[in-house]
C-alpha cells in the first residue's frame, strides 16, 4: 500500500507534467531527445511550421512552370471537377470545393477515393477533371481509382496534388496522358502518424487553383493568415492547453460551408491523437438541431468555426445563444474574426483572427483546423498519450496495403 508521502510525491510528479504542457513554447524549449522520448516532436514541429510552408505553398503557386502546370490542366474548363482522398485528405476535398466551384464557375464535388473505387457511377457524367489529394500518394485508394479511371474512364484527366515526391501519386504516371503532379515542399510531407502541415497546406494549394494564387490579393491574403495563426501560437496556445486539461470526453466540431471540411478534420484530429478517449461529432450549425443535439451535455466541449459571411454568421450565433440557453456544453471555443461579445462565456477561448479580412470563406479554414490540431494535440498530452505516433498498433501513417478488387459500380 503507498504511503501518504508516496501519493504526495505522485501529486508532484503529476502537477509537474501539466505545468509541462502550458504552452507551445514550453515544449519546444525542450530538448529534441526529451521531445523525442515523450513523443511528440514530429508533431510539434510540423503544427508551429505551419504559417511559413503556407508562404512557401503560396509562393510555389506562382512560379511561372507551375503557373503552366496548373493553368494546362484546367484548359480547356472542365465540365466537372471531382476532388478525392481518403481519411483527411478527402476532408481536404471538402474544404476546397466550395470555394473552387465559386472560382471556376462549374461543378465541383468531393468525392471518396473508396466511394469511387465501389461505386465509380458516383462521378458525374461526362467527363471532367479529377484531382487527387494525398499527403503520401501511396494509400492503396490513391492509385487505385487513378488506375480505375485511366482505364475505364477516358473522358477524365486528372492532378495530382502531394506532400512526397517519391510516392506513387507523383511518379508512377508520368507518363500517362492527361495526367499532372503538383508536388509541395517536402516539409509538409508531415512524418508524424497524423496530418497537420500537410492537411492545410493541400487545402491552400487546392484554394489557390483557378489563377487565384496569381493576384497580389490572394498572396497577402495568405500572409495575413500566416500573422493571425502566428499570434495565435505565441499568446493563446496556453489558453487552448487548459482547455485540453479539462474533465471532457466528448467534443463537438461546428462549421458551415467549406468550414464543415474543417470540423470534420479536427474532429479526427481529437479522435486519432486520443486513441478515441474523446468522442468527437462534427456537424453544420444548422444541422446540429435535427437529432445530434440530443448527444451534447454539460460535459460536452464545443468548438464552432465561425463564417467570415455575416449573413452566415447570424445563423451560427442563433445556434450558439440557444446552446447557452439549454445549458449545452461545458466551454467552447470560438475562432473567428470580430465575434460578438455575448456568444462567449466566461470560462471560453476566443481566438479571434483579428486583421485577417478574409474576402472569402477559403483562408479562414487553416486557421480552424490548426487550432484543432492544437487542442488534440495537448489532449493527448495530457491523457498520457504520444502525439507523433497515438493508437499505435491500431493505425499507421500510411494505410496497409489491401487487395483492390476488379470492377466497382460503373
Amino acid at each position: 500500500m503507498a504511503s501518504h508521502s508516496d501519493e504526495l510525491n505522485q501529486m508532484s510528479i503529476l502537477e509537474n507534467k501539466t505545468k509541462e504542457i502550458d504552452s507551445l513554447a514550453t515544449l519546444t524549449s525542450a530538448a529534441p531527445a526529451a521531445q523525442r522520448e515523450r513523443g511528440y516532436a514530429d508533431t510539434l514541429r510540423e503544427i508551429l511550421q505551419q504559417p511559413a510552408t503556407w508562404q512557401a505553398t503560396a509562393a510555389l503557386l506562382r512560379e511561372p512552370a507551375v503557373r503552366a502546370q496548373l493553368q494546362s490542366a484546367l484548359t480547356p474548363r472542365p465540365a466537372h471537377v471531382v476532388l478525392t482522398g481518403s481519411g483527411s485528405s478527402i476532408y481536404a476535398g471538402e474544404c476546397i470545393a466550395p470555394d473552387l466551384q465559386r472560382a471556376l464557375g462549374v461543378p465541383v464535388l468531393a468525392i471518396p477515393a473508396g466511394t469511387l473505387l465501389t461505386h465509380r457511377g458516383a462521378l458525374p457524367p461526362g467527363g471532367g477533371l479529377l484531382i487527387s489529394i494525398a499527403r503520401s500518394g501511396d494509400s492503396p485508394e490513391s492509385a487505385g481509382v487513378v488506375d480505375q479511371l485511366l482505364a475505364h474512364e477516358p473522358g477524365w484527366s486528372h492532378l495530382a496534388i502531394t506532400c512526397n515526391a517519391s510516392g506513387k501519386l507523383a511518379t508512377q504516371y508520368a507518363g500517362a496522358p492527361h495526367y499532372a503532379a503538383l508536388v509541395l515542399d517536402e516539409r509538409t510531407n508531415d512524418r508524424s502518424l497524423v496530418m497537420t502541415s500537410s492537411f492545410t497546406n493541400l487545402v491552400l494549394s487546392g484554394s489557390g487553383l483557378g489563377g487565384r494564387a496569381d493576384t497580389d490579393e490572394w498572396q497577402a491574403g495568405v500572409k495575413r493568415l500566416a500573422g493571425c495563426v502566428q499570434q495565435m501560437f505565441d499568446h493563446q496556445s496556453g489558453a487552448l492547453a487548459a482547455i485540453a486539461r479539462r474533465d471532457f470526453d466528448q467534443a463537438v466540431y461546428l462549421g458551415s460551408g467549406g468550414a464543415l471540411g474543417a470540423a470534420r478534420e479536427a474532429a479526427l484530429k481529437m479522435l486519432e491523437m486520443t486513441g478515441g478517449q474523446v468522442i468527437t461529432m462534427a456537424e453544420t450549425f444548422l444541422g446540429l438541431r435535427h437529432g445530434p443535439m440530443s448527444s451534447l451535455d454539460g460535459d460536452t466541449l464545443v468548438v464552432a468555426y465561425l463564417s467570415p459571411d455575416p449573413a452566415v454568421r447570424a445563423y451560427e450565433y442563433d445556434l450558439l445563444r440557444e446552446l447557452t440557453r439549454k445549458q449545452l456544453g461545458t466551454v467552447r471555443v470560438l475562432v473567428g474574426e470580430g465575434i460578438a461579445d455575448d456568444v462567449a462565456g466566461a470560462q471560453d477561448v476566443v481566438v479571434d483572427l483579428q486583421g485577417l479580412q478574409a474576402a472569402d470563406d477559403a483562408l479562414p479554414l487553416l486557421a480552424d483546423v490548426v487550432v484543432g490540431q492544437v487542442l488534440a494535440f495537448f489532449r493527448c498530452l495530457a491523457l498520457g498519450g504520444r502525439p507523433d505516433t497515438p493508437s499505435q498498433g491500431v493505425l499507421t501513417r500510411v494505410v496497409e496495403a489491401f487487395a483492390l478488387h476488379a470492377g466497382g459500380k460503373a
